[in-house]
């Protein structure tokens, strides 16, 4: 819950890089074309003056729109985000290529540059400006591949007219297939960047939620401790308090008894039982009747102990088919046991007892009944240092595990306690 591993930031994964590359190459691109067209005009002039001549204008005009391009594209990139300017800019320079290219057809080759102005323009408000250069280019180029605008006839505007229609439809495919992809490439910019957005509010959810989770692993720790300082409660009442009842009893019995062995051998037994349930509550171990006993033995058992030790006559029956119980449902069984006979001992001066632990399909039951005086179960003292404190010990452990407790009692009329739990089988038992 605590990992908080996020996406890395989608420009580090895709960067703009090729993108840097593209401007890098629309950067360069105009003066290798521009060589290459001046180079391929300085091989076709003739041998006259007037060859010469035009060829120097064909220089000077191409050193202008190199100018030009350095000017504007190369020593002021920011220029391009500009509208106005790129508007001026791309004019003045598809002026001096239609001059270039009027001069020697050559520069058609220089002129293509146009149809990746008229890509790039879009993106900066120019759509209008983009079709007018296309336009302009694709006139261009068809007077280069008909051999130059010179000399117009019939044939040759026919042959124009055919050229400017495949340029524009080269043209607008080139551009559609531009377009296409610049708009798949917006859209990846778009959803890179909300994925971005969504990484940071999971990062910040998962800072949150750690947050969440150390107050709740604190909040566990309170309450793990405070279902551990009441289990220690309930074993040390229902074993050493217990045991110390019964060795104060025994010791009170042998006050002015000349054989006072019986009830010293007694409270050392009880004593030395005492101090092994503590080490055994300490050790959150199981009780020592559960140690080499099923529930029912062990409560038959606790039943004939209590009865010797009481002189009071008690049965343990068990009903339904015995079957081995989760440990926290045998031990909160032998607990409820436990208790009610201590209470029956303390209380009740009862002549009979009777137990009764039930085996059904969901649930398991144990009845303590005695015939002693009875009270008036709205009527009881609360919890403290002075008793009370052993039936609700009791429903703690029962309602702890989804049970529940329930006494009926009056005065005069004996009582009867039953606590009934789930049958949440052993592990590993069918």
């Amino acid at each position: 819950m605590t990992c908080q591993t996020a996406y890395p930031t989608p420009r580090a994964v895709d960067g703009p890089d090729w993108e840097r590359r593209a401007v890098l190459f629309y950067r360069i691109l105009p003066y290798p074309l521009l060589a290459a067209s001046l180079g391929l005009a300085a091989l076709s002039v003739g041998q006259g003056w007037s060859d010469w001549n035009r060829f120097a204008l064909v220089a000077a005009v191409s050193l202008v729109a190199g100018g030009v391009v350095l000017w504007f594209s190369t020593l002021h990139p920011d220029w391009e985000r500009h509208r106005g300017r790129m508007t001026g800019y791309l004019a003045l320079r598809l002026a001096l290529t239609a001059v270039l290219v009027v001069l020697n057809p050559w520069f058609g080759i220089f002129a293509w540059i146009g149809y990746v102005d008229a890509m790039r323009l879009p993106a900066y408000g120019g759509r209008a400006a983009s079709v007018v250069v296309v336009l302009v280019t694709a006139g261009l180029m068809a007077g280069t591949e008909i051999g130059g605008f010179f000399a117009p006839t019939p044939a040759r505007i026919a042959a124009f007219v055919v050229a400017f229609l495949l340029n524009m439809l080269l043209a607008g495919t080139m551009g559609a297939i531009f377009a296409f992809v610049q708009a798949r490439n917006e859209q990846r910019r778009i959803a890179l960047d909300e994925l971005a957005a969504a990484n940071e509010k999971l990062s910040a959810t998962l800072r949150e939620n750690a947050g969440l989770h150390a107050q709740l692993l604190s909040a566990a720790r309170e309450a793990g401790v405070l279902d551990e300082r009441a289990r220690l409660a309930r074993e040390i009442h229902d074993t050493i308090a217990q045991g110390l009842t019964g060795i104060i009893t025994q010791l009170q019995a042998a006050k002015g008894v000349p054989e006072k062995e019986r009830y010293l051998e007694t409270s050392l037994g009880l004593a030395r039982q005492s101090l092994g349930e503590a080490r055994r509550s300490v050790q959150a171990l199981r009780p020592a009747p559960l140690e080499d006993a099923h529930l029912p033995e062990a409560v038959t058992q606790v039943v004939a102990d209590w009865s010797a030790l009481h002189g009071v006559p008690a049965t343990a029956d068990t009903t339904g088919t015995p079957r081995r119980m989760h440990p926290e449902v045998e031990v909160t069984l032998l607990r409820a046991c436990q208790e009610s006979l201590a209470n029956v001992a303390r209380h009740a001066r009862a002549g009979r007892v009777g137990v009764t632990l039930s085996y059904m399909e969901d649930v398991i039951t144990l009845d303590v009944r005695d015939d002693g005086v009875g009270f008036d179960p709205d009527d009881r003292p609360e919890a403290g240092a002075d008793g009370g404190f052993g039936l609700t010990g009791m429903r703690q452990r029962v309602t702890r595990l989804g049970g529940s407790l329930s006494v009926e009692s009056e005065p005069g009329a004996g009582t009867a306690i039953s606590a009934i739990v789930p049958a949440e089988p052993a592990a590993g038992s069918a």
